[in-house]
């Protein structure tokens, strides 16, 4: 018998933040959060995700252990704003064990119907800066601090519990010796010629801070039209900003702006921090903090975090600017490989915009969805 407690007390939080240590701790390609941050995301007092959304944590026990858990999620500007009745679930473990994984959806299920909504799907988070989806291919490479890992039986249970497939994602990397020049430089030049273009590279952190609210305002209108969108929010910014922009290297942060300094593009690149948490195991303190700042610094893998292009200059080359800037960084650098997150497998553009560098799909993932309909 499976029993569901919602959690609520500190302690039950730290229980819930916990479980997916204990459940990977065998695997070598789990990548573990750090425990306070995870604490903080879910905290109503210090996340403003919670401004406009609502979720409830629950904890699945059997025969008095921990078997699962997952986070029930109303995002209120999707459902009223832009009318996408969706229940989220998200943060979404269990042990290979259909009773418990059937019993924390069908709680997430009756969420939903009491708020009248159409259907369920996940596992996604509050925003499109969390995580999403369920890793489907890929099982036997690493994970990364902006992606679930999981077992590969939690694909079976979706599909035994009469979920279909929502969204799917692909996930790409390329040495970044696959970056010829030749690709992109002399079109770099063309393009900032024609259009009146400069580019922003950046060495310390406060002279980014002044300039990400526009960053923000312009990743709100390059995806907007995607159907998972839901914008962010100016307390959202403000909080993003505090928690992200100080880990990222200044030099990998690039701008494009026009000739009256508007930003009209930008790009965010990360250096793997998956070795450095694991070896941190959950904590910054007293160690963690030194695997992370050494992974900052010499890390020779990265990440490609974000981009955007406003709408009026996509398919006008600029990403020529972008990755003219990122060769010169990289091999100042001595980068090694490129790694991109989560990408909609249906999104076109971004494919056509890496396809010269010959990237090799190396995961896939999905959401789920379910129908909450009688």
């Amino acid at each position: 018998m499976v029993n569901l407690v919602e959690v609520s007390s500190k302690s039950e939080f730290k229980s819930f933040v916990k479980f997916p240590f204990k459940l990977y701790k065998d695997s070598k390609y789990w990548v573990p959060p750090i425990i306070a941050d995870e604490l903080e995301t879910f905290n109503k007092d210090k996340n403003p995700a919670f401004k406009n959304a609502e979720a409830r944590f629950f904890l699945a026990y059997k025969n008095n252990k921990i078997a699962g858990r997952i986070v029930a999620i109303i995002n209120w500007l999707e459902v009223n704003d832009q009318k996408v009745r969706k229940m989220r679930f998200g943060w979404f473990d269990f042990i290979d064990d259909v009773e418990v994984s059937e019993a924390l959806l069908q709680k997430v299920a009756e969420i939903g119907k009491e708020h009248q909504l159409d259907f369920i799907e996940g596992p996604v988070g509050f925003s499109n800066l969390d995580k999403v989806g369920v890793l489907t291919e890929g099982f036997d490479h690493i994970g990364s601090m902006i992606t679930w890992y999981n077992h590969a039986y939690y694909v079976a249970h979706y599909e035994r519990l009469g979920f279909e497939v929502a969204k799917k994602y692909v996930e790409n990397k390329f040495p970044a010796s696959n970056a010829d020049p030749a690709l992109f430089t002399k079109l770099n030049s063309l393009v900032k010629r024609r259009y009146g273009l400069r580019e922003i590279n950046f060495t310390d952190t406060k002279d980014v801070l002044p300039m990400t609210d526009k960053m923000f305002d312009l990743f709100n209108e390059t995806y907007s039209k995607l159907s998972s969108f839901v914008p962010i929010t100016e307390i959202q910014k403000a909080y993003f900003k505090k928690k992200y922009i100080s880990f990222i290297n200044p030099e990998y942060i690039k701008f494009i702006v026009d000739k009256d300094d508007k930003l009209i593009a930008f790009s965010i690149v990360m250096p793997s921090f998956s070795e450095a948490l694991q070896k941190a195991k959950g904590r910054l303190f007293p160690f963690g903090i030194f695997h992370l700042l050494r992974a900052k610094k010499k890390n020779r893998d990265v990440l490609f975090y974000l981009i955007g292009i406003h709408p009026e200059y996509q398919n006008k080359g600029v990403t020529a600017i972008i990755f003219n800037e990122y060769y010169k960084t990289f091999n100042d650098k001595k980068i090694e490989m490129c790694y991109r997150t989560p990408e909609l497998e249906d999104n076109i553009a971004i494919r056509q915009m890496w396809k010269h560098f010959e990237p090799k799909i190396y995961k896939r993932r999905c959401t789920y969805k379910k129908s909450l309909g009688e």
